[in-house]
């Protein structure tokens, strides 16, 4: 396992992993550690000596084995616990340098890998988590997100791009992932033609969250059957390669490329490196509508359901990892999906077992009927474990979000998403009211404080959340939205 992965990122320094096991990993060099990202190992600042393994599960597709395993691992060399990710990915924290290698090997043997997660990479391919499941899609997007990745995992073609390049590929109708903030964005299009309607992709390119703020993607004017989708995906990726900005980090995403070129230019440029011209968009088929999937749906195979889950913040202990493995193994086939918003979903349970799960004692912890200030909430890493965040996220969230369930009445659903860091990672400009950590100066003592965004909103209809509150210190952030709330469902 160590040969092949050290030889699928060659140049990363991941050949410093040997003596770092012998001699340390203080004996690992700066490169070597900015060379690990490059295979899913990173180094944690705040916790020296402990690290970080990020797993890459495209368009959040799982199973009871490899969540067991995630389970032991946590347990035997973490803090029992691992984070889930808006990229449909999970995080292992607090193992040593020497723990790589078994811990690489018994994930390989459940389908996992965690390379190429962090540097100049394509990172975690996303799509809907219900897809091939939920009867609202145009068709099931997920073969391609899976294919597109197996097209790019372990080449180093696409190692070497100028900064890290985002993708999703969904045909949900219901805007569950977020193609506006991505790289690239493939959404559910429809194509008329002589032989009547084809159903694919429009496509969107560079969108972004942080490297400046939040920038919507724009729309290509290009649709796509789902057969050309990779071969495309891969070309936009090539061309950022060879042409994005090196010089300055902060203006190396495709955004900056496309702002300097423009978007019939950089489409030009595209069809010149396909070698043929590409048709024109289709009809946006996505509807006005978002889901998170939470709760109990009919799946679109009869007599079957699945069931979306709750995971505050994102963060799952050992236990529950195990807990959810049972359930999928017991109520349905094995199967478990990551969402976006940090949740998971069950699929395949037999309409007489519902009623059985649904008195399972996990899902009091996990709920698919949680309550609304729970549901909606999103949640980056915070400053416990990433030395980028200004303020600690997780717990503050869930501690704002239970004062709100006693003192805020009846509300509509809304989300809430906390980045603890300019970078965005919670996406907290896409939220009904999003938090953006920082420090603040209050009577002479440095204090974590957010500054408080509205309205935003992804989608057909995509917004960015719009400032209302800077400087509002995070104890007393409760009390704020406990006022505030009221007045946004008039």
């Amino acid at each position: 396992m160590m040969k092949r992965t050290a030889k699928a990122v060659e140049g990363t320094g991941i050949s410093g992993l040997s003596h770092a096991i012998q001699d340390g990993w203080k004996a690992l060099s700066e490169h070597e550690i900015e060379g690990l990202k490059g295979a899913g190992v990173f180094f944690r600042r705040q916790t020296p000596g402990n690290f970080m393994m990020r797993l890459r599960m495209s368009n959040g597709l799982s199973n009871a084995a490899q969540f067991r395993t995630l389970a032991a691992l946590s347990e035997e060399f973490g803090k029992g616990f691992v984070d889930m990710t808006t990229r449909q990915q999970i995080q292992l924290r607090w193992f040593h340098i020497e723990h790589v290698p078994e811990m690489w090997q018994r994930l390989e043997q459940v389908g996992l890998v965690s390379l190429q997660t962090g540097l100049n990479n394509i990172r975690g391919v996303t799509g809907c988590p219900a897809a091939g499941l939920t009867p609202n899609e145009l068709f099931d997007a997920s073969p391609v997100t899976r294919h597109y990745t197996e097209a790019f995992l372990h080449n180093p073609e696409y190692t070497n791009l100028p900064r890290k390049f985002k993708v999703t590929i969904s045909a949900c109708l219901d805007n569950c992932t977020s193609p506006d903030s991505q790289d690239v964005g493939l959404v559910p299009a429809i194509k008329e033609s002589a032989g009547g309607e084809v159903y694919g992709f429009n496509v969107f390119v560079g969108g972004k969250q942080g490297s400046g703020g939040y920038t919507p993607a724009q729309a290509l004017d290009v649709f796509l059957p789902p057969h050309d989708a990779i071969s495309l995906c891969g070309a936009i990726a090539l061309l950022f390669r060879d042409h994005g900005q090196r010089q300055d980090r902060k203006k190396s995403r495709l955004f900056f490329l496309i702002q300097d070129w423009g978007v019939e230019k950089f489409r030009r440029e595209l069809e010149c490196r396909l070698g043929h011209s590409l048709q024109s968009a289709g009809q946006d088929a996505r509807s006005s509508t978002h889901t998170d999937h939470v709760g109990l749906f009919r799946q679109r195979q009869t007599g079957f359901n699945y069931v979306g889950l709750v995971v505050p913040t994102g963060r799952l202990s050992a236990a529950q990892l195990l807990g959810v493995a049972t359930l999928a193994e017991h109520y349905g086939s094995g199967e478990i999906r990551l969402t976006p918003s940090q949740n998971l979903i069950i699929p395949h349970i037999p309409d007489h077992m519902v009623g059985d799960l649904t008195q399972e004692p996990v899902l009091q912890e996990l709920r698919y009927d949680p309550p609304v200030f729970v549901r909606g909430l999103v949640s980056c890493t915070g400053r416990d474990y990433c030395h980028y965040s200004l303020i600690e996220t997780k717990q503050c969230a869930l501690d704002t979000a239970h004062h709100l369930e006693k003192t805020v009445g009846k509300t509509a659903p809304l989300t809430m998403r906390w980045s603890g860091c300019q970078n965005g990672c919670g996406n907290h400009t896409t939220a009904d009211i999003g938090f953006l950590g920082k420090k603040v100066q209050r009577d002479g003592k440095t204090i974590e404080a957010v500054d408080v965004f509205v309205g935003g909103r992804s989608g057909p209809d995509t917004r960015p959340g719009t400032q209302l509150l800077a400087d509002v210190p995070c104890e007393e952030l409760p009390q704020v939205l406990e006022k505030l709330i009221p007045y946004m469902n008039r």
